[in-house]
């Protein structure tokens, strides 16, 4: 299954709309007791995560499916008989045996294993199943076609794959009603929850917290020889290499940044990132009347986490909270764009709309992984990722954005980035 776009006659109305309204809980109607999850992505950080949450509240909420690239199959199969989950989804069809086998040795002598779905669209199959929320984990532009599937089929939608709004945003605003997203990036879970102490007409402008990545207060000189070592080595968050590198770069807070426009519906000029490296604020609201809401927790995702899937409810002791007994010093800075021009980038990219945000994202994911084989230096990254997107030009307006549109993109700028990394790879020879 792979939604073409929304059903005709929606897509005026419902795109004016903001998409996480804390003021309107988004409820599906699926019966008593706890709420049934499905969590896709679940081998990463964000689905182990969710996991830990789930197996602690047991009362609250019950996993009836999982999804995952296919690559930790043993992992995968210690989840499913833990949950007790109805199905397993792989995105490789080439791991089922082994898959299989996991799940034998897992599961004791006569217990019913769990249905298997894989392949490419397996993913998507799943997150339309029955349930009440889908915990969209999975990393890439890879899980668009997974959450356009949980929008259409009515599912409350904790959203932590952010790609997918950022390559898919009209198409997801189209589909999605109000409420019926909860974002799970700590950001944008921070101005959710801010955003709950006002209304739309009273804010000012959002700010979003960067931690500044591992080379915080370094210049554009001074990153020209880092490795890939040093940018993995991210200061205050473990996440997977992609996200730890757009950490560093700031790609991440680029994308998040057009995140929020399309979440909230505020404009890009109303948006500020500002650099805190300690990461315990996680985002603020600005509002009208002078005063900023601040959202704050030491850094664990667990807290977001659990606002995806228990909101309008909180879970009690989903993460840590501050030791208000012990001294801590809290810092501010204003964001090196000079250093750091993702951000501007990302602006640029998210007023142009149409297909250049795709573009953006997928130009980065052939850049990092040529960062990380060595085909790139850190500073090419953004040097590879603005000129794809200069090439790629203004979009075409006036027709509206499809997915098959959104992937020829894609596939595009995937191909001409590996292009660009290769001829200086051999520059550098």
């Amino acid at each position: 299954m792979t939604p073409q776009g929304p059903p005709a006659g929606r897509t005026t109305e419902l795109a004016a709309r903001a998409l996480a309204d804390p003021h309107r809980v988004y409820d599906p109607v699926v019966g008593d007791g706890p709420k049934d999850v499905v969590v896709l992505g679940s081998t990463g950080s964000i689905g182990t995560q969710a996991i830990d949450l789930v197996l602690r509240n047991p009362d609250r909420f019950r996993v009836t499916g999982l999804s995952a690239n296919g690559g930790r199959v043993a992992l995968l199969a210690e989840q499913a008989h833990r949950l007790r989950v109805r199905t397993v989804a792989v995105a490789r069809e080439d791991v089922v045996p082994a898959l299989r086998e996991a799940l034998h040795s897992a599961y004791g002598s006569g217990e019913a294993l769990p249905e298997i779905l894989a392949g490419p669209d397996a993913a998507t199959e799943l997150a339309a199943s029955a349930c009440h929320t889908v915990l969209n984990g999975i990393t890439g532009s890879i899980g668009l076609a997974p959450t356009l599937a949980a929008l259409e089929a009515g599912r409350t939608l904790a959203l932590a794959n952010k790609e997918s709004l950022i390559v898919g945003g009209p198409l997801v605003k189209a589909l999605a009603e109000p409420g019926q997203i909860i974002p799970v990036d700590s950001e944008h879970a921070a101005l959710f929850q801010a955003l709950a102490a006002g209304t739309r007409a009273d804010v000012r402008r959002l700010v979003v917290t960067a931690s500044g990545g591992p080379f915080r207060g370094r210049t554009r000189q001074d990153l020209a020889h880092v490795t890939v070592e040093d940018a993995l080595a991210h200061p205050t968050w473990a996440m997977g290499p992609v996200i730890t590198i757009n950490s560093a770069t700031l790609v991440n807070k680029g994308l998040e940044v057009i995140e929020a426009h399309l979440l909230y519906d505020i404009p890009f000029d109303r948006i500020e990132v500002v650099v805190h490296p300690q990461s315990y604020v996680h985002s603020m609201v600005e509002f009208t009347d002078g005063s900023t809401l601040a959202q704050a927790t030491p850094p664990d995702m667990r807290g977001p986490i659990a606002i995806g899937l228990g909101w309008p409810e909180r879970v009690p002791d989903a993460a840590p909270a501050f030791d208000w007994s012990t001294a801590s010093t809290w810092e501010f800075f204003p964001l090196d764009n000079e250093a750091f021009p993702s951000v501007n980038l990302a602006r640029h990219v998210g007023q142009l709309a149409g297909t250049a945000p795709a573009v953006f994202n997928a130009a980065n994911e052939e850049s990092v992984e040529a960062f990380r084989r060595g085909a790139l230096p850190f500073n090419g990254i953004m040097e590879t990722v603005t000129r794809v997107v200069e090439e790629h030009g203004t979009p075409a307006t006036g027709t509206p954005l499809t997915v098959s549109d959104v992937l020829e993109a894609e596939t595009w700028a995937r191909t001409r980035a590996r292009e660009l990394a290769a001829q200086t790879a051999e520059a550098r020879a």
